[in-house]
């Protein structure tokens, strides 16, 4: 019985702490992103799953003075710990080393982990991006690859370069990056007279491969032009099934977004924290796993 009393204390002491634990976490992902809808997913349930309070905020269509503003707002409320993405670090970096400064404890996620070890952070949550591109293009030049076009939709965020950079440097040529917005439209129209000058092309997550995928149907080249994409949207499974896609590289970015709140949660509430980054990718999705990925697509994949 006094067993049951005290374990009863211990539990509800516990959970109050845990329902007294704020994160915040800011990331730069536009409103119209798909893949930031599954990081906000896992944001969602760690949320729920440890118990404590999880403010997740984003500029709606990615302007990163905006994400600063955000960051500066978040942490004047002192939170228990800061989760944020840092896709340029002299937009955003100023408002990250504030919160260092004032002892919040900050985990990147996604993109800017060297930055952020450069001052201070905690640790990062993501994949390599200039390995995962390496890795890729490895694939690429043993399929028979010798030239490619790098579909990039965010010219700010320089971990979408480095991918870029990993699959030149594997196939062995000049990194060649066609630089568009998010506009559907646009990336069509500029992609689609590029194909017929290349054996393959990259693009870095659904916003590219999408459009990307109408241009290389419109262009009618008369060949298969091998195609390599970042992240996973149902889109993109489409299109590894009908074989326009050749494989997709999956960072598992609902991993990204929960395990930061479960590793902060453990922070705040008993002072332990792991050694070491967390890898969450690459992986690879081809047809012969898609299957496996399909029913999850837009929400936990």
């Amino acid at each position: 019985m006094l067993k049951k009393i005290v374990c009863g204390l211990l539990c509800a002491s516990s959970l109050i702490m845990a329902k007294d634990i704020n994160i915040a976490v800011i990331t730069h992902g536009a409103d119209t992103d798909t893949f930031w809808s599954v990081v906000k997913n896992g944001v969602n349930n760690a949320e729920k799953d440890m118990g404590v309070n999880v403010n997740y905020r984003n500029p709606a269509s990615g302007d990163l003075t905006e994400m600063a503003r955000l960051i500066n707002s978040a942490i004047a409320k002192r939170p228990d710990g800061l989760v944020v993405s840092i896709p340029d670090s002299d937009a955003l970096g100023g408002a990250i080393k504030k919160a260092i400064k004032l002892g919040i404890p900050v985990i990147t996620i996604n993109s800017g982990g060297d930055f952020g070890k450069s001052i201070g952070t905690l640790m990062h949550i993501g994949q390599s991006e200039y390995d995962a591109g390496l890795q890729a293009g490895k694939r690429a030049k043993k399929a028979g690859v010798k030239s490619f076009l790098c579909v990039n939709h965010e010219i700010t965020n320089v971990s979408l370069e480095k991918r870029c950079q990993g699959f030149a440097d594997a196939l062995g040529v000049k990194n060649n990056m066609l630089d568009v917005n998010t506009d559907p439209s646009e990336i069509e129209r500029k992609v689609k007279p590029k194909l017929k000058n290349v054996d393959a092309v990259l693009t870095l997550g659904p916003t590219g491969a999408s459009p990307t995928m109408k241009a290389i149907k419109k262009a009618r080249l008369g060949k298969h032009t091998y195609f390599v994409t970042f992240d996973v949207s149902k889109d993109i499974l489409k299109g590894i099934k009908s074989g326009v896609i050749d494989f997709a590289i999956d960072q598992q970015q609902y991993l990204q977004g929960y395990m930061p709140i479960v590793v902060l949660t453990q922070m705040a509430k008993y002072g332990v924290l792991q050694s070491g980054d967390i890898n969450s990718g690459p992986g690879y999705i081809t047809k012969a796993n898609v299957s496996n990925v399909e029913k999850y697509a837009g929400k936990y994949r």
